[in-house]
């Protein structure tokens, strides 16, 4: 019966859906204020339904109805209870019932916190949205419905969750990422909506900004949080591995991260208008098009769900929808477009907009990447690969540029600048980058190549510069409190996201250059050497869970002597599908850390063991989460809330 109700709730969020991309879109084009009136209350009933019968797949799943195809196929009784509720995006029908939540939830927001929008605009993004959820609740209920029933015949047990899945990470990994995912069909609104009330002013843009910097906050979490579980769940002891579904995911990051800062000088300027709308537009598609890349079929990857063509083809033809419809449109209106503010070369508008070139550059090179080998293969041509030492080389020619502009941009004002004023800044930032660098590397390893001295010194130089721009501009009021009290939240976030660059910088280019990897034959009391760490394998203990059961090696850790740490890695074997898992061990600190991956049993009661040394390895999820919260920092600001008497007399404005 409950699965029933998920479905019948569905069915009627799916009504909402349709009605709410009907009535405000038609209630702007005629003038009609009811119909304007009505889309906030079916955006927020919309996502009640929804809400509702995910909840209902939830209890299915908590409750063990094997009856139900999803909960049989992806689910256990022997699961834990938060397992049994990641199940629920586990397999590909409920992770596209999660993304529908996650749509609803976005556009029920815009209605409730979009009030001071002149009415005409609020009506046509809702519209735009409403229209969106109707393409993911057609595909939901025609082709990947997570209710359909095994009756009358049904297993008593369920197959079980992929082990992969079952990690505190696969918790939280997937609805972070797909707020961010689907956040960005918010931006994507407002450009389609500015688009069709003709109207490319700052309005959109200031009120289009706070919600893109939350989807891409979201999205860049989700994405530190999965390279987190890979390097942590696969015992592998890498953090990206450049698989087609992680391109994906970085794909609409990079072209994200181009249109906030694009966004920030349509808003402050008036001017990038085309450029910030056409950023928008291909967020959101490629959003969709790593929907496309996952979900069919045309891949296999440990994060993909292959699935039937049908599916495929259905996602593929509404991102032909979605992505010509917006650019057609956008080739009508472009040329109603003007920019406002005028600027010199020096300048930080320049500055952004070549920081713009960089990352679409780098958006094209992963796209080319990820998609060339899968348009030979469908052609008939034969199979190639594409990996880790192409990407690795073309993101290191473009880092050069990127990190020195993201230096610079701080010193930068708008309009114009004079590079008298500027040199001695840069000049002065540059030559104590490099003394710090290279005290730093050459007092803590003994060979230092030249790319890793360059890619750290541009670490060093980003944060560096990040600071002299804040001692500078807070000096100038005073004391060097006051001035920072007087900084905007909105600063303080491109504060956050500098420095979180420098740190990922550094972590990547650190953690390449001297993690040292060591595989070695153990017998308990046996020792092994690695840095100034010694290993003693202590021997192998049996363990037993929840729905597993194995063996853990116990490895202590000893430096001068002393005990640092114990290691426990597991291997383990899961009671339904019989399958393997290796738990890798890790000894984590800022600085560095200790990996031990457990192997097979070899002869007698000796084991395979893989050890690592991998310095400063958590520097790049330090960066992940800095400048992940720094697009979270601007709900704080105040320029983005207003009170309820503006917003009421927006709407009585609206309605003359």
């Amino acid at each position: 019966m409950i699965p029933e109700l998920g479905y019948f709730s569905l069915t009627l969020a799916m009504v909402l859906s349709v009605l709410l991309c009907i009535f405000p879109l038609w209630g702007a084009h005629t003038g009609n204020l009811r119909l304007m009136r009505a889309a906030p209350s079916l955006a927020v009933g919309q996502f009640a339904f929804v809400l509702l019968s995910f909840a209902a797949l939830i209890y299915a799943s908590l409750t063990d109805d094997f009856t139900v195809s999803y909960v049989a196929y992806h689910s256990s009784s022997t699961l834990p209870w938060y397992y049994k509720v990641t199940s629920t995006w586990g397999g590909h029908e409920g992770a596209i019932l999660l993304w529908l939540v996650m749509q609803a939830g976005w556009t029920a927001a815009v209605a409730v916190r979009s009030k001071s929008l002149p009415w005409v605009l609020r009506a046509r993004v809702l519209g735009v949205l409403g229209f969106l959820g109707v393409g993911f609740m057609m595909y939901t209920l025609l082709l990947s419905s997570p209710f359909e029933r095994l009756l009358p015949y049904f297993p008593v047990e369920g197959r079980d969750l992929n082990p992969l899945l079952q990690d505190p990470g696969m918790i939280i990994h997937p609805p972070l990422l797909y707020m961010g995912y689907v956040g960005l069909s918010v931006a994507f609104s407002f450009a389609i909506a500015a688009l069709l009330t003709g109207k490319l002013d700052n309005t959109w843009a200031k009120w289009s900004r706070p919600w893109t910097m939350t989807a891409w906050g979201f999205l860049g979490l989700g994405l530190t949080i999965g390279s987190w579980w890979a390097y942590s769940e696969l015992g592998w002891g890498g953090w990206w591995f450049w698989d087609p579904v992680e391109n994906a995911a970085l794909m609409p990051w990079l072209v994200a991260t181009a249109l906030l800062h694009s966004l920030s000088v349509t808003e402050k300027r008036g001017i990038f208008k085309s450029w910030t709308v056409l950023l928008a537009i291909a967020g959101f598609s490629l959003s969709l098009l790593g929907t496309f890349i996952v979900r069919s079929g045309i891949i296999v990857s440990v994060h993909a769900f292959a699935t039937d063509p049908d599916r495929g083809l259905f996602i593929l033809a509404f991102l032909g929808v979605v992505v010509g419809g917006g650019l057609a449109l956008y080739a009508l209106r472009v040329s109603q477009v003007y920019s406002e503010g005028r600027y010199k070369f020096v300048s930080r508008e320049v500055a952004l907009w070549l920081n713009n070139i960089f990352l679409v550059v780098a958006t094209l090179i992963v796209m080319l990447g990820t998609l060339l080998p899968m348009v030979h293969k469908e052609m008939g041509l034969g199979s190639i690969s594409i990996g880790e030492p192409f990407f690795n080389k073309m993101f290191a020619i473009l880092l050069v540029p990127f990190a020195i502009l993201m230096g610079i941009g701080p010193f930068l004002r708008w309009k114009q600048n004079k590079w008298a004023f500027l040199q001695n800044k840069i000049l002065m930032g540059v030559l104590v980058s490099v003394v710090i660098t290279c005290t730093w590397l050459f007092s803590s390893y003994e060979i230092v190549k030249p790319l890793t001295l360059l890619a750290t010194t541009l670490a060093v130089w980003v944060a560096l510069s990040t600071g002299i721009d804040i001692y500078t501009k807070a000096a100038v009021h005073g004391t060097l409190i006051e001035g920072l009290k007087r900084f905007t939240v909105s600063y303080w976030a491109m504060v956050l996201g500098h420095i979180g660059i420098a740190f990922i910088i550094a972590g990547v280019s650190l953690t390449s250059a001297y993690s040292v990897e060591r595989d070695v034959s153990m017998k308990p009391g046996d020792t092994a050497q690695l840095n100034e760490y010694e290993y003693r394998f202590d021997g192998v203990k049996t363990i037993r869970g929840p729905n597993y059961s194995g063996h853990a090696g116990v490895v202590s850790v000893l430096k001068n002597n002393e005990l640092v740490t114990r290691l426990h890695a597991e291997k383990r074997k899961y009671d339904i599908g019989m399958q393997f898992m290796t738990e890798a061990a890790i000894d984590a600190g800022f600085k560095r850390d200790l990996y031990l991956a457990l192997g097979e049993q070899l002869s007698g009661d000796a084991w395979s063991l893989r050890i690592y040394h991998k310095p400063f390895v958590r520097w790049i999820w330090i960066g992940g989460v800095l400048m992940s919260f720094a697009g979270f920092m601007i709900l704080f600001d105040k320029r983005y809330r207003t009170s309820a008497k503006t917003a009421r007399k927006a709407e009585s404005e609206s309605a003359l």
